[in-house]
């Protein structure tokens, strides 16, 4: 489904690097676009890292990326068991970053910069040991 934002394409490649991301770690990634909500986009946020049963992996390490291209607003939000291992300041940094290439127009690099990174965090805290179970789906959800 493609958006103003990001070509079907670049969905496609996204989810290669969700995959290519959680390759090495047991953690999850999920990205999610909406383009319906107008305001308190965190409480929203939290209700798709919900709906989308990011808090019910295993080891409590998956991250959603909610993203509002219109209303220019990106909430990070990373389970118990990954945000205890890295600091505020990191989730903080990754989200500076990702936005000031949003004002840049570069919606794609920035996006997948961020989904690279997270998979290295969570490689370093959460290597697989064993079988790797995809505990999540990796395709991109729209709302």
């Amino acid at each position: 489904m493609a958006t103003n934002f990001l070509t079907n394409q670049q969905i496609s490649s996204l989810v290669e690097a969700i995959q290519s991301a959680e390759e090495n770690s047991t953690g999850e990634i999920r990205v999610h676009i909406d383009s319906n909500t107008d305001e308190d986009n965190a409480k929203i946020a939290f209700k798709v890292f919900e709906e989308l049963c990011l808090n019910k992996t295993k080891e409590r390490n998956a991250v959603l990326f909610h993203v509002n291209f219109e209303q220019k607003y990106l909430t990070i939000i990373g389970d118990t068991g990954i945000h205890a291992k890295v600091s505020q300041s990191y989730w903080d940094h990754l989200h500076d970053y990702i936005t000031s290439e949003f004002a840049k127009g570069n919606y794609y690099q920035a996006l997948k910069s961020g989904i690279l990174e997270t998979g290295l965090e969570l490689k370093k805290y959460f290597p697989v040991t064993g079988e790797n179970h995809n505990e999540l789906p990796n395709e991109i959800t729209f709302s």
